[in-house]
C-alpha cells in the first residue's frame, strides 16, 4: 500500500495558528481577589482593634471641706508648724548633782510633780543644822520668859515694901533696872527665835529647790538628763553640765503658726475659717480657724506670723509637725440650702484644661475619652476642687498629651 504524505499532512495540528485569549486566566483573577480581601480584612481588624494611648490616669475622690464647714473656696495657702503655745524645759533653781529622774518620755504629768531630785548630801546636814539652832534660841527664850516673870514680881514686892519704908529707894532701883534689862533681852531672844526661823525656812527652801517640780499639767516629750549629771540653771561647766531635765508640753495649747507673705495678707482676717492638711497625714483636712494676725512684719523675709487654732485637738497632732494650710473664703449663707454640705470631688489640678473662660477635662469611660466642661473651686497640695461637672468615682486623665480627642481609646499607665 502507497504511503499517501498529502493525508498525513493533512492530519497535523499547528499550534501557531490557535487562537489565544484575550483576558487573563482564572487563575490570576483568583489571586487578585485574595489579596483584595486580605487587605480589607488587614484594614478592619486595624480599625477595630485601635491601639490605644496610654495616659496617667486619677479618680475622683469626695472632698473633704464639702462635709459643711461653712468656707468656700480657698483664697490663699501657707505652709507652717504646730507648735505649742505653753512648754518649757524644765531646769533646777541651783546648780547640782541628779540623783534620780521619775519621767519618761511621753508620760502624762500634773502640776507640782517631783520629775527629778537632785543630791542633797551636803543641804540635810546645813538645814538640821539651822533647826538645832533655833530650837536652842527658843529654849534660851523660854528661860528668859520665866526670869522675866520672876523679876516682875519682884519689882511689885520692892514697891510695897518701899511703900512700907522696909526697903531703900536704892533696892527698888536695882529691881526695877534688872527687870527692865531681861524684857530687853527677852526682846533680843524674840528677834534671834524669828530670825532661826527664817534660816530655817531658807534652808528649807534649798532643800526643795533640789526637787525639780513640774511648772504644770502636760506631757513629757523630751528627758534630756540622767542621775549622775550636774544639772544648772545657767550655762555653766561647758559641755559637761546640763541646762535643763525635761521638756514639757501642755498639748492643749497646740496651734499653727504660718508665715504669709505681706503682700497677700489683706487675704486674712482674725476667726477665717481654715483648712489644715498635716504632712505626716496628707489624706486628713482638720478644720481650723485664725486666732490673729501677730502685728509685726519680717523685713528679711516679708512675711507676717497668723497664728491658727484646731476646731478640734487630737492625739495625732503633735508639736513641730510640718502643716499646709488654706485660707477660705467666706460665702454668705442663704436659706436651709446654705446649710447642705456642697458636693465637690478633687483631682489632680493638672488633669484640669483651661481655654479661656471655660475649664474641661478628659474623662475615661470604658478606655475611651470624653470631653467634660468643669466648673473648678479652691487649689490645694496640687489637688483641685471640682464643684461640677464629675463626680466621685470617675476616671480622668491627670496629665493630658497632644493627641487627645473626643472618643480615643486610651489605657491607664498607672493600671
Amino acid at each position: 500500500m502507497a504511503f499517501d504524505q498529502n493525508a498525513l499532512d493533512s492530519l497535523r495540528i499547528e499550534r501557531n495558528n490557535e487562537p489565544r485569549s484575550s483576558g487573563p486566566s482564572p487563575l490570576y483573577k483568583w489571586a487578585v481577589i485574595g489579596v483584595l480581601v486580605l487587605a480589607v480584612a488587614i484594614g478592619l481588624y486595624a480599625l477595630l482593634h485601635e491601639k490605644a494611648i496610654e495616659v496617667e490616669t486619677a479618680t475622683a475622690v469626695q472632698s473633704s471641706s464639702s462635709g459643711g464647714g461653712g468656707g468656700g473656696a480657698a483664697v490663699l495657702n501657707a505652709s507652717g508648724y504646730v507648735v505649742a503655745r505653753r512648754q518649757a524645759t524644765v531646769s533646777s533653781k541651783v546648780t547640782g548633782k541628779v540623783a534620780e529622774v521619775l519621767i519618761e518620755e511621753g508620760m502624762a504629768v500634773k502640776e507640782g510633780q517631783l520629775l527629778a531630785r537632785l543630791d542633797d548630801t551636803t543641804m540635810k546636814p546645813v538645814y538640821a543644822l539651822a533647826q538645832r539652832q533655833l530650837d536652842a534660841t527658843r529654849k534660851n527664850l523660854n528661860e528668859v520668859e520665866v526670869r522675866v516673870a520672876e523679876a516682875e514680881r519682884n519689882v511689885r514686892r520692892t514697891e510695897q515694901l518701899r511703900k512700907d519704908k522696909l526697903v531703900s529707894e536704892l533696892q527698888l532701883d536695882q529691881a526695877q533696872s534688872e527687870a527692865a534689862a531681861l524684857n530687853a533681852r527677852l526682846e533680843a531672844l524674840r528677834s534671834e527665835v524669828q530670825v532661826a526661823e527664817g534660816t530655817v525656812r531658807v534652808r528649807a527652801q534649798d532643800l526643795d529647790d533640789l526637787m525639780v517640780r513640774s511648772p504644770f499639767d502636760g506631757v513629757v516629750v523630751s528627758k534630756d538628763a540622767q542621775p549622775g549629771e550636774m544639772v544648772s540653771p545657767i550655762s555653766a561647766g561647758g559641755g559637761f553640765t546640763r541646762t535643763g531635765i525635761a521638756t514639757v508640753v501642755d498639748m492643749d495649747s497646740r496651734e499653727i503658726e504660718v508665715d504669709v507673705n505681706e503682700a497677700f495678707i489683706n487675704r486674712v482676717k482674725a476667726n477665717q475659717k481654715t483648712e489644715a492638711v498635716l504632712d505626716a497625714y496628707p489624706d486628713w483636712v482638720i478644720a481650723s480657724h485664725v486666732i490673729n494676725i501677730v502685728p509685726t512684719a519680717d523685713r528679711q523675709k516679708a512675711t507676717v506670723r497668723v497664728r491658727i487654732g484646731f476646731d478640734a485637738l487630737e492625739a495625732r497632732i503633735l508639736p513641730d509637725m510640718g502643716v499646709k494650710v488654706s485660707f477660705l473664703e467666706d460665702r454668705p449663707v442663704e436659706g436651709a440650702q446654705a446649710a447642705a454640705p456642697r458636693p465637690s470631688v478633687r483631682i489632680p489640678s493638672a488633669a484640669v484644661i483651661r481655654d479661656g473662660d471655660t475649664s474641661y477635662v478628659w474623662r475615661v469611660t470604658d478606655g475611651e475619652l470624653e470631653r467634660v466642661a468643669v466648673r473648678t473651686g479652691g487649689e490645694r497640695d496640687g489637688q483641685v476642687e471640682v464643684l461640677s461637672g464629675i463626680n466621685p468615682g470617675d476616671v480622668v486623665v491627670a496629665a493630658p498629651i497632644e493627641g487627645l480627642s473626643e472618643g480615643v481609646k486610651v489605657k491607664s499607665k498607672n493600671g
